[in-house]
């Protein structure tokens, strides 16, 4: 996970193929409720290109996109200068994206409202001033880091690993560099497997004051040694999320599903683009427990664009969701749509 390097296309994931996604695209389920959309990403990278135009024809879908959240991907990353402040190059950037969003001329949603970036942590006490750089050059954008810390010691699973070491929240220097997080304000943005969710109880213990979102529903594994343990894997992930639920500063975001790479879900193999009700079935589950587990109060809807558009189209997705959240009181459904995120970003 060193900051000086950008990792090239990611094979992990399932090519977007514009006509099977269209084929099957549906008009938008409730198209006036309000929705921010908390996790997606900008790159481009040799073949996989996915930028602001981009971004604009998935918000273009139907469905009321008021704001959205950008999250680190490494990617335009300054090309000199220390290896540290390299990543101030993709603040700079996803700034500017805001910038052009904000003035109007593109649509009503605020692309990029917030910006989550990467500072690695493993500096320790030097990542205050890191973050500090961030914030000014993201035009006070900057919400918070990932540090991606996915590991797992099964060789199969090496490829849709992040480079971290095993362990990695539970470092003594890259905690002093968390420590820094809470009196800037800023979050952290927690991306693991299902069987490291102990190192994130942990962490969540010794430091109650930094808010923390979980991504993915907690990487719960469906690939490699996991493939036919669906079962097993999750009373043992839901467990965990229990667990975590149990802190005040632990929020979770329902979403990540359309990566087969990591769920063993391979709706993004069929003959057709799944509908949003077959996602809905598939997903429902994990969904549910999550939303147990943590409250609407702590829990948000998230896109993962364009790495799930690899199995299902932006409309597809938010309808599925809206089919899952179809039972849930009006204020609990704005909460997971809309105001979590608000308040967890401080986007208003």
């Amino acid at each position: 996970m060193p900051a000086e390097t950008a990792p090239a296309a990611p094979s992990r994931h399932l090519p977007i193929r514009k006509d099977w996604l269209a084929a099957t695209q549906e008009p938008a389920l409730e198209p006036e409720r309000p929705i921010i959309d908390p996790h997606h990403h900008l790159w481009d990278r040799p073949g996989n290109r996915y930028l602001f135009h981009d971004l604009l024809e998935d918000l273009g879908s139907g469905h009321n996109i008021r704001a959205t959240v950008f999250l680190e991907c490494r990617e335009m990353y300054r090309a000199e200068g220390p290896p540290e402040l390299r990543s101030l190059g993709e603040s700079e950037f996803v700034a500017g994206v805001a910038a052009m969003s904000e003035s109007g001329k593109y649509g009503a949603a605020r692309a990029c409202a917030g910006i989550v970036g990467n500072v690695d942590l493993r500096i320790g006490s030097r990542a205050k001033g890191v973050l500090e750089q961030h914030i000014v050059v993201s035009g006070g954008r900057f919400r918070g880091i990932r540090n991606g810390s996915t590991w797992h010691a099964d060789p199969s699973l090496r490829i849709f690993t992040s480079g971290a070491p095993e362990g990695l929240l539970r470092d003594r220097t890259w905690r002093e560099g968390f420590a820094a997080l809470a009196p800037l304000n800023l979050s952290f943005e927690a991306w693991m497997f299902h069987t490291q969710l102990a190192d994130l109880v942990d962490l969540a213990r010794a430091f109650p004051e930094t808010k923390i979102v979980l991504n993915h529903i907690g990487g719960a594994l469906g690939v490699g040694p996991y493939a036919d343990k669906r079962k097993e894997v999750f009373a043992e992930w839901q467990t965990q999320i229990q667990k975590l639920g149990q802190f005040p500063n632990v929020y979770i975001k329902l979403g990540g599903l359309g990566m087969p790479s990591l769920s063993g879900f391979e709706m993004g193999r069929q003959d057709s683009a799944p509908s949003s009700e077959q996602l809905a079935r598939v997903w429902r589950p994990y969904i549910d427990a999550c939303i147990e587990a943590f409250g609407p109060e702590r829990a948000m809807f998230e896109s993962n664009f364009p790495v799930d558009k690899g199995m299902c189209s932006y409309a597809n997705l938010w309808n599925a969701f809206k089919r899952i959240a179809e039972n849930y009181s009006a204020d609990e459904k704005h909460a997971m749509f809309h105001n979590t995120a608000l308040k967890f970003y401080r986007l208003w």
